[in-house]
């Protein structure tokens, strides 16, 4: 089937179209910003139109030729009458979706009661009912709170309970709400072109577990390796000051968390289940909460530091990060890098990478290494005693000092995997790349994946000598290649001044 999906650079769109791809759907996206897709895995698979949801045009344009609308455009984050926007937007949609014949809208909302409902459940709800009255059959689900890594939701419930070891927290915490695994939206985002053609009505989405935020939040804990959290109720704590009070402690911005806020002063359940009647469940059944943090969690855990996006396949991983998620979204991540360029070869440098650590040291500071080593005896670590197996070459998996060779790409790369003790996860990388001028290009970074509050206080604790150590690592190494070199230069120079050019020997055949 030709579809068309708006809000591709979102969070659920961004997934979902690996997603229509692998099931053997033609994609076309409807974007105002086409380089927010240039770093995205399935970016030259798809037809990219550009265009404004507010642009009778550019919308009568996109949906030319295709047979079902994706319409997963929502301003989140917006200010000011973003309501009135939003209601033009899809009515702008509707009309000329009808016009040019489209069969299928899917929307994706949300879970709401009846009732008063916040100024962001109300516009979801007004957009779906203004698909609904279309003309075009229209499947609008309405989903539960979605677990993910990027997700607003899930990423706050992520960074309060990283930092926080005890949480003042509103009268919502009490609330009844029904998570959905990103998984199982996609699924059902997927599934909705298989529903028949003259099905016009909303469907609740959740998982199978419903729980009070403070359960999610301690669930996640739980998953994260860190302590339960006390959870003490303020009775005067408002949705307002509870987005400051969440900007405050964690990176996400106060106006994508007020909606997120707001929502969360109602139960937010399941009333019906008229699903199970068209879609059948996933294969396996629904996720549950705890593995779907678990899952969102997976990356930090497989110890992945990096990820080539082009490589990535997204339509079975969609609860790791993209590079279009904010960058807030995913684990918290501290990494310093260094950069130096040499005139030594990159042969040269590499020499003195693979040489580092054992007797031969770190090329900074020992007395700061030497008493990182002890601290570590004393908690219980490996310390430096360990040194390293060889003098000059290293090999995947061979322990070096405190650290564990995780990736050796000789010549090139080489990673290596903290094994002191520490609240996160550590790791050194050095990197070498030949420079045009004959010469090379170092950079090293040393990345952290803090665990907790106490993580972060770890890291920033450190920084004044990091400060001091990785500078001053970065120089020497790239100063003893150079030494190095210029001794090979000079010891070359001085041989054949003494001996002449060398005569070509020519063997005698037997």
């Amino acid at each position: 089937m030709h579809v068309l999906v708006t809000g591709a650079t979102g969070y659920i769109g961004g997934r979902l179209v690996p997603r229509l791809l692998e099931a053997g759907h033609s994609v076309r996206v409807f974007v105002r910003t086409p380089r927010k897709l240039q770093d995205v895995p399935w970016h030259d698979d798809v037809e990219i139109a550009e265009g404004d949801l507010q642009d009778a045009a550019a919308v009568r344009a996109a949906v030319q030729g295709v047979e079902a609308v994706y319409y997963l455009a929502h301003a989140m984050g917006a200010e000011g009458d973003f309501e009135r926007a939003e209601r033009q937007a899809a009515e702008t949609m509707a009309h000329e979706a009808k016009a040019a014949g489209v069969r299928r809208f899917v929307y994706l909302g949300g879970l709401h009661p009846d009732g008063e409902l916040s100024k962001h459940l109300r516009s979801r709800k007004e957009v779906g009912d203004v698909l609904l009255r279309s003309g075009v059959p229209t499947i609008a689900y309405q989903a539960g709170v979605v677990i993910g890594s990027g997700s607003t939701s899930f990423e706050m419930i992520r960074h309060v309970t990283d930092v926080l070891p005890w949480m003042p927290a509103p009268r919502w915490v009490r609330n009844h709400i029904q998570p959905i695994a990103v998984r199982d939206v996609l699924y059902y985002l997927v599934q909705a072109l298989e529903i028949p053609a003259d099905v016009n009505r909303t469907f609740d989405i959740g998982g199978p577990d419903v729980l009070r935020y403070g359960q999610m939040l301690n669930g996640y804990a739980v998953e994260a390796k860190l302590p339960q959290r006390p959870i003490s109720v303020l009775p005067v704590l408002t949705p307002r000051l509870a987005a400051h009070w969440f900007n405050v402690v964690t990176p996400i911005p106060r106006k994508l968390a007020t909606p997120i806020i707001e929502s969360l002063q109602f139960e937010c359940v399941q009333r019906e289940h008229d699903i199970d009647d068209v879609v059948p469940r996933p294969k396996g059944g629904l996720t549950s909460y705890r593995r779907a943090v678990r899952l969102a969690l997976s990356r930090m855990r497989t110890g992945e530091v990096e990820t080539s996006w082009r490589n990535a396949t997204l339509a079975a991983t969609p609860a790791d990060p993209l590079p279009s998620d904010p960058d807030w979204a995913g684990h918290t991540v501290y990494v310093d890098d260094r950069k130096r360029h040499s005139s030594a070869s990159a042969e040269d440098v590499w020499r003195v990478v693979e040489s580092i650590g054992g007797e031969n040291g770190w090329y900074s500071f020992p007395l700061a290494w030497v008493a990182r080593g002890w601290m570590d005896k004393i908690a219980g670590g490996v310390g430096l005693s360990r040194g390293r197996r060889d003098p000059k070459r290293l090999e995947q998996g061979d322990a070096l000092d405190w650290w564990r060779v995780e990736r050796l790409d000789r010549g090139r790369y080489l990673r290596l995997r903290a094994e002191f003790k520490s609240p996160g996860r550590a790791w050194l990388e050095m990197t070498v790349t030949p420079a045009e001028d004959g010469g090379s290009d170092y950079r090293q970074r040393a990345i952290y994946f803090p665990q907790g509050l106490s993580g972060r206080l770890y890291w920033y604790s450190i920084l004044p000598f990091h400060g001091v150590i990785f500078p001053g690592m970065v120089e020497r190494i790239t100063a003893a290649a150079e030494r190095e070199s210029s001794h090979t230069e000079s010891t070359g120079r001085n041989w054949t001044q003494q001996n002449g050019n060398p005569e070509p020997v020519h063997e005698e055949a037997a």
